[in-house]
């Protein structure tokens, strides 16, 4: 059964030295629903501010809160803010950046999500816009240079698991012997 309620409020927050801890996802899948050449087939799924439509697109990501782990809270954010569920892959790494909005500091956890499932409803619907786009239009329109590093470095471990799956192909094909 999945929420169609988002969290609020702020009062479950996780902090570390006074930095309010975020996490986020970069939702992605396969045109043809298998791995293939990344450039042709990875597409990525971008959101609207809730706050700032129209100005920039950005990955789903919100507070990590108390009563959750990191996984949990990025698989959260995925669902209310994109409206979809799917695989959590190994974390892409940990920023340090300056919130617009606030003008204080945040630490921001970055996941891949492989989407399973997208949903018609869900509970940001009425207040986000979502749009699937390649690598490259993604890198235009995200508003948020920590998390197009994220995105950098998710491109580089799916390229580097495509290469590694053909050499094994290659290395395990007898007839290429």
């Amino acid at each position: 059964m999945v929420s169609m309620v988002a969290r609020t409020g702020r009062h479950l927050q996780r902090y570390n030295k006074g930095r309010r801890q975020v996490v986020g996802c970069i939702p992605y899948r396969y045109k043809s629903g298998k791995a293939g050449l990344l450039n042709d087939e990875l597409e990525v799924l971008v959101i609207s501010s809730q706050k700032d439509q129209g100005k920039g697109m950005m990955f789903p990501k919100g507070g990590w809160e108390i009563d959750e782990s990191v996984e949990e809270a990025a698989l959260r954010e995925s669902l209310e803010e994109a409206g979809v569920l799917g695989d959590l892959d190994f974390e892409l790494g940990r920023w340090s950046f300056k919130s617009k909005s606030q003008g204080t500091f945040h630490e921001g956890y970055m996941f891949p999500l492989l989407v399973k499932e997208q949903l018609d409803l869900w509970p940001e619907k009425n207040v986000r816009q979502r749009k699937w786009m390649s690598i490259e239009e993604a890198r235009e329109e995200c508003q948020y240079w920590w998390m197009k590093e994220a995105l950098d470095i998710l491109v580089n471990r799916l390229t580097s698991s495509v290469n590694h799956r053909q050499e094994q192909n290659v290395a395990s094909c007898p007839a290429c012997n």
